[in-house]
């Protein structure tokens, strides 16, 4: 994998990465040439005990624009730059414009309770030049660089004294929020370990201390052999709809092994990943013959610098599907108590899932 790493007019990095060396200079663009001056920080919920960021510039983002105003394009016109320039590049990492969290000495307000500076990164991967391409449409060696990238990103960013967890994720469709459609997806580099991974980690490391095997790999042992909720069975990899899964047609992708990161994988399980990955977005997309919208999250272990031997590498997938005309959206028992309410069977959409043909080529 090659990567150049150039700085913005604003003070921003822009990576680009290839499989392949490329010769000739290449110049970041910015569509803004002012220094970046985030204005976040965090405040403690006393009652849930975990920090809020709040990031109110980020009203100001781009929302949908028209393909003429897409920011993720490539730069053609000098007068109105983008946020990447044109070349051989493949997949490109540049940091938000309008991020949650940023490197920021900036002091938080005094509000009656604990706050604390919104310090942190957030990046934006921008899988392709193509903006009407999707994840899932990628080949094998795109998906692969991509895998790649993501390492070197947690490997990169966890390596800062103000991050102690790397998140990696994609948001698709509309119908969570997405407000660039060129196909991309984000990192948050949190100054803490997130609420979520905190508690899985925590049940991963009882199960640890008791069982002496890791949590994840059981789970990802038990669903090989029971075989029902099978959406991939490679030599490294699975993916499968959780016997315990919340949503309908979510889908987890985890190596069989337990791997601490996607840093972690070796290149032989990489590409494996790569192959289940594939599979499962063609999968989703094929089910409903159009785009299927969906939350991809990374779960992996924190960079606090400590050790985390019960962290096992696993990817989430929490679909927004439709039924009976309508969106599953979550509601007053999952919103305000913290508990689903699942409507459809892990089986039954295991098999549609299943049946659905796909090709890797």
């Amino acid at each position: 994998m090659i990567k150049r790493v150039l700085l913005k007019p604003d003070g921003r990095r822009l990576l680009l990465y290839a499989r392949e060396a490329w010769a000739g200079e290449v110049t970041a663009p910015s569509p803004s040439r002012e220094p970046l001056r985030p204005d976040g920080h965090l405040r403690w919920h006393p009652l849930r005990g975990e920090w809020i960021a709040y990031a109110s510039h980020r009203q100001n983002r781009t929302f949908l624009p028209p393909a003429e105003y897409n920011p993720l394009a490539v730069t053609t016109d000098p007068a109105r730059p983008t946020e990447l320039p044109a070349g051989p590049w493949e997949v490109a990492v540049f940091e938000n414009l309008f991020p949650a969290l940023a490197p920021t000495d900036r002091e938080p307000p005094s509000v009656g309770v604990p706050t604390r500076p919104g310090r942190g990164a957030c990046e934006v991967v921008v899988f392709t030049q193509d903006a009407t391409a999707s994840l899932g449409s990628l080949p094998l060696a795109r998906l692969e660089l991509v895998a790649d990238v993501w390492a070197d990103r947690y490997l990169d960013l966890g390596a800062r004294d103000d991050v102690e967890y790397v998140f990696e994720f994609e948001n698709r469709g509309v119908e969570v929020g997405v407000t660039l459609s060129h196909p991309h997806g984000q990192i948050y580099a949190y100054p803490f370990v997130p609420p979520i991974p905190a508690r899985e980690l925590e049940h991963q490391a009882a199960f640890l201390a008791a069982e002496g095997r890791g949590l994840v790999e059981d789970v990802v042992a038990k669903e090989i052999e029971d075989g029902r909720r099978m959406i991939y069975r490679g030599d490294h990899v699975a993916a499968f709809v959780p016997v315990f899964a919340r949503y309908s047609y979510e889908v987890w992708i985890a190596p069989r092994r337990a791997a601490p990161s996607i840093a972690a994988l070796t290149g032989a399980e990489r590409a494996d990943f790569a192959r289940a990955l594939k599979t499962v977005l063609l999968k989703y997309d094929g089910l409903w013959r159009r785009p299927f919208p969906y939350i991809m999250s990374f779960h992996q272990a924190p960079t606090d610098g400590r050790a985390h031997p019960e962290a096992h590498f696993h990817v989430e997938f929490y679909p927004a599907y439709r039924m009976a005309g309508r969106l599953k959206y979550l509601a007053g028992s999952e919103m305000g108590a913290g508990v689903f309410t699942a409507d459809t069977l892990p089986e039954d959409k295991a098999r549609e899932l299943q049946a659905v043909e796909v090709s890797l080529s």
